[in-house]
């Protein structure tokens, strides 16, 4: 009987002894690793949900990667943009001054070449890159469907209700306000397309409708007016959405009767004058209030940049980038054919086609900013995604270092101990067998 009790009692000694050891070399390794999950058969579940967080938080680990270099990349549009925009302030000083006539036509001829190096720096700007890829040249632009599109520009300074027929001399500003031109008066009306400037005058009657300023040659083969009606109407967009005027008023607006960039107008002046030759300066202000309303557009692909911001698929946002070459700025042809300022005339028409100018590329430019905003407010959620994700995916893998430095030295005693009971067990064993000897 003492024998049968000395081995049963070595046994559970030996069985808890096994159990100490292999809850001790669980609590060393959770201490050499510092992981508590080791593998799933230490907690299943457990370790299913630490694998698919570790997957996310790699997943947004590159979310903030690609974000932080589409960033760059719209700093890089925005920067070639600021030096466009640049040069388009100074080119409007320079039409300005060749628009004096303290200028003689050498004076005009030298700042015609200024330009024309400055347009190929515009040019240059155009084809910038980002990771060999270029981006405001026209070749990232979103879908233009059609043939393309034609120059609207809108003048939203005249009164409701003024169309294609209402006679010059009745015409009247938004308010209401006659704008006092009278029968004598003279109309000079200036465009500029293909780098060429185009110009007439004309001497208005008491019965010169106001289409009849267009319609004269040059003007009629390239242009077409027509009032502004149905809550503002103007026109169809490159989507072929429809454009309405800011403000859902009527307006007076003219395009181009040709599509694309090749055919588009810029700089439309249209400036009254008295018989002795001194402008009206206040019908001027509302009549040569003409601005873009639709650029012209060549027709196109979609081949707007998809920018991936999110862990799924389809999680992405697109960008189109315009196109700012010189061309399609108005401000040279095909040909390579500039803006001219090599006379008065075609200076003060620049002027307005510098304008034009500007507004696309800060158009442009205010679009880049705001998707660059828009980035940066997403890396913002993508880094507080990580956070979380990292904290939560800690909260169930990571080992408490100080709970388990317990656990061994727990574990530890009860081995050694156990260790001991063992040793006392198998010697009671030796003295029953030392009583049969």
């Amino acid at each position: 009987m003492a024998m049968t009790m000395s081995g049963l009692a070595a046994t559970g000694v030996l069985n808890r002894l096994n159990k100490n050891e292999s809850a001790r070399e669980k609590s060393l390794k959770n201490l050499a690793s510092g992981v508590k999950i080791g593998g799933a058969a230490d907690d299943a579940s457990g370790y299913a949900i630490s694998k698919r967080m570790s997957v996310q938080i790699r997943g947004l680990e590159q979310d903030s990667d690609n974000t932080q270099n589409s960033i760059s990349m719209m700093k890089t549009a925005e920067g070639a943009m600021q030096s466009t925009l640049d040069i388009l302030k100074t080119l409007k000083e320079k039409a300005i001054n060749a628009a004096n006539d303290t200028n003689s036509d050498t004076d005009r001829a030298t700042i015609q070449k200024e330009i024309d190096e400055a347009l190929d720096q515009i040019d240059e700007n155009a084809n910038v890159t980002f990771n060999g890829q270029t981006m405001i040249d026209g070749s990232k632009n979103n879908e233009v469907i059609g043939d393309g599109t034609p120059t609207y520009l809108t003048n939203k300074s005249l009164a409701d209700g003024t169309g294609r027929f209402s006679t010059v001399v009745e015409l009247q500003a938004k308010d209401g306000e006659p704008l006092g031109i009278m029968p004598g008066d003279s109309i000079t009306i200036s465009y500029i397309k293909d780098g060429k400037t185009y110009h007439s005058t004309k001497q208005i009657d008491d019965g010169t409708a106001f289409i009849e300023l267009f319609a004269w040659d040059p003007c009629t083969r390239d242009l077409d007016v027509y009032g502004t009606r149905y809550h503002g109407y103007i026109g169809d967009d490159q989507s072929g959405n429809p454009v309405y005027t800011a403000d859902g008023r009527d307006a007076i607006s003219f395009h181009a009767k040709g599509k694309g960039v090749e055919n588009q107008i810029a700089g439309l002046t249209v400036c009254v004058s008295a018989p002795d030759g001194t402008p009206r300066t206040s019908a001027n202000a509302v009549i040569n209030n003409f601005e873009e309303s639709i650029r012209a557009q060549n027709p196109s692909p979609d081949n707007a940049l998809t920018f991936q911001i999110g862990t799924k698929s389809n999680q992405s946002v697109r960008l189109g980038f315009s196109d700012l070459r010189a061309e399609a700025l108005g401000l040279k042809s095909s040909k390579g054919d500039t803006i001219q300022v090599t006379t008065q005339i075609a200076a003060n028409t620049a002027i307005n086609a510098f304008d034009n100018a500007v507004s696309k590329v800060l158009n442009e430019q205010t679009k880049v900013g705001s998707f660059q905003s828009r980035l940066d407010y997403t890396n913002a959620n993508i880094t507080t995604a990580h956070e979380n994700t990292v904290a939560s995916e800690s909260t169930i893998q990571d080992a408490d270092m100080a709970q388990e430095a317990m656990n061994f030295a727990k574990h530890n005693v009860l081995t050694q101990s156990a260790q001991a009971m063992l040793a006392q067990a198998n010697q009671s064993a030796s003295s029953v067998l030392s009583l049969l000897q």
